[in-house]
Formats: C-alpha cells, sequence, structure tokens
C-alpha cells in the first residue's frame, strides 16, 4: 500500500476500533443484566474483528472483497432519542441505546471517510466499514426495542 494518506486513515480507523473494544469492555463492567453482558462481549468482539480487517490492510493485504454490503434496516431510534448518561447498574435498554449511539457515530464516520475518496478500492472498503457499523446500530436498536417495549400476553 502506497499512499501515505490511505494508511493514516487506516490507523485511525484501527484506533477507532481498538477504542470501540475498549467501550463496550468497560460498559460491560457496569450492567448487570447477563443477557446485555453477553451483547456488549458480541460487540466488543466485532470491533476487534473490524481491527484485524483493517490491519491486514493497513499492512497491504487485499482488503476490498473481505466484507461484502448487506441490507441494513435503519430503524432510526438512536437520532430521535436522548443518550442517556453511562453510569453503573444501566438498565438494558439504556446500555442498547448507547450502544446504537456509538454505532451510529461509527457508521457517520466511515461513511464522510468515504466521501473524501473518488469510486474506488479505497472508498468501497470504507463504505462496507459503513456498512458493518450500521449493521451493528440496527442489531442494538432491534434489542432495544425488544427490551423496552416487551411483548404482553395481549399481543
Amino acid at each position: 500500500m502506497d499512499d501515505a494518506r490511505l494508511k493514516n486513515v487506516l490507523e485511525i480507523a484501527i484506533q477507532k476500533e481498538q477504542e470501540a473494544y475498549d467501550f463496550y469492555m468497560d460498559l460491560r463492567k457496569k450492567v448487570d443484566d447477563p443477557t446485555a453482558k453477553d451483547t456488549l462481549k458480541f460487540m466488543a468482539a466485532e470491533e476487534l474483528k473490524h481491527k484485524e480487517f483493517l490491519t491486514a490492510c493497513h499492512s497491504g493485504s487485499y482488503c476490498s472483497g473481505a466484507l461484502k454490503m448487506d441490507a441494513v434496516v435503519d430503524y432510526g431510534i438512536v437520532q430521535h432519542m436522548k443518550k442517556p448518561d453511562i453510569k453503573k447498574n444501566m438498565s438494558s435498554a439504556e446500555v442498547y441505546i448507547v450502544a446504537a449511539d456509538r454505532e451510529w457515530n461509527a457508521h457517520n464516520f466511515y461513511k464522510d471517510l468515504a466521501a473524501s475518496y473518488p469510486a474506488g478500492e479505497i472508498r468501497d472498503m470504507l463504505l462496507k466499514m459503513a456498512n458493518e457499523e450500521l449493521k451493528h446500530k440496527e442489531k442494538a436498536e432491534y434489542l432495544y426495542s425488544n427490551t423496552a417495549f416487551p411483548q404482553t400476553a395481549g399481543g
């Protein structure tokens, strides 16, 4: 990889993925609900996969074909909610909103970065990363919806 700008972008992205991993593992320590703890551990592991992918790209490995674009549903929940403060013993619903917000910001980071590149391999890779983060947001918002508004016996 010859492009110094791309190397710099990848270094920033690798750092952001490490920060996301650290964030989820730290948040996990503040949560009592076992299901939320498992979800945060899963999300942290996903961030490590992203870091590994980006690290491989940075070292010169072919990186555009490793991620595929899947259709993602953006429920738009987090964009219309106040993000709760992070504190000990947060409810599961609060945890999922915090996670969805973090993923929304990561999605926007990659999408905005992609917009600064012309069509091609680099832009495609960044858009795929944006899509990955949007998939995580979708999962977090789905979990929020099912936690905050559980199904009742009446339907």
